[in-house]
């Protein structure tokens, strides 16, 4: 039997929550349908997209290669169904966007591609920098819209957010690390063990302020502003990562394997969004832009 669309939500949902119960909590549906279907899309496949285990499972080379290609037949069939839906735009104006760096690679090259296959005629200008400077070019009218971490946005009186996806904070380990048996990983393991740090998007001070304010001090050893980076580095034993889910991939560059762990205590999470200044007439390339933004979230959430 062939592998259904649903099968594919599925895998993707726990692919990107890391869990059947968050996963299933995502979807509204019952854990028991969400392990059914894996089983399943895993028969029909013939392979093991997931290693389990006590702790829960995590993602197999072959489930990260699947993970590519179940993400594009999802999208296609999302695309599909716009182009019959009458909300395919002939609007030949411009968009001027902004978006931070932790985002940039991660949720807005697929609001992108899905945009300028809507909205062809639509000339599209991207900035990326830190998000102080890009609220202070939405405030000026200097862009129309912006896909940025909003968990801190500083100035919310004069801009509105909606909410594309939230992402909590997990412990990227590598292979064979005494963390990775433990039962339960607390604040005070993490204190004891040299620290990668990304020092994007507020990152490295968000993680700086959770420490200190769980009474721990970290040993930062290696401070960088490529994820790619800290991935490298954690798989090679270096170090461990305090980053949002958003940014795990269980694979360097290198093909080593990474490790992410839940921590016990109360995480914060990381906000994307897309932001625009309030009261403005937003054009219509930039309602065309947030329309498939948020049925794009809607997607995610279905």
């Amino acid at each position: 039997m062939a592998f259904t669309l649903r099968q594919l939500q599925y895998f993707v949902a726990v692919a990107e929550q890391g869990s059947v119960t968050r996963a299933a909590q995502n979807l509204s549906i019952s854990q028991s349908s969400v392990t059914e279907a894996l089983k399943e899309l895993e028969g029909d496949l013939g392979v093991e997209l997931f290693d389990r285990h006590s702790r829960g499972l995590s993602i197999t080379h072959n489930g990260h290669q699947f993970l590519r290609h179940a993400t594009k037949i999802l999208s296609s069939v999302s695309d599909a169904r716009t182009s019959f839906s009458g909300q395919r735009s002939t609007f030949s104006g411009t968009l001027n966007i902004g978006v931070t760096s932790l985002v940039a690679g991660y949720v807005l090259s697929d609001l992108l591609a899905r945009y300028r296959r809507s909205c062809p005629g639509v000339e599209v200008s991207a900035i990326e920098d830190n998000g102080g400077y890009l609220e202070h070019l939405l405030i000026g009218g200097e862009l129309d819209v912006a896909v940025m971490v909003i968990s801190n946005l500083r100035d919310r009186m004069a801009l509105q957010a909606e909410i594309l996806e939230t992402s909590p904070y997990r412990l990227w380990l590598p292979m064979g690390h005494p963390l990775m048996s433990a039962d339960i990983i607390g604040v005070a393991d993490i204190s004891r063990e040299p620290l990668i740090m990304l020092t994007i998007d507020e990152i490295e001070e968000n993680t700086g302020k959770l420490l200190t304010a769980l009474g721990a001090r970290p040993h930062v050893a290696f401070r960088t502003r490529s994820v790619e980076a800290v991935r490298s580095l954690v798989a090679t034993g270096a170090g461990i990562a305090l980053l949002p889910d958003l940014v795990y991939r269980p694979w360097s560059l290198e093909g080593d394997r990474i490790e992410s762990r839940d921590v016990s205590g109360s995480l914060p999470v990381v906000q994307v969004g897309i932001v625009w200044r309030k009261g403005s007439s937003l054009p219509q390339s930039a309602r065309d832009f947030v329309g498939i933004a948020e049925a794009t979230r809607s997607g995610r959430q279905r």
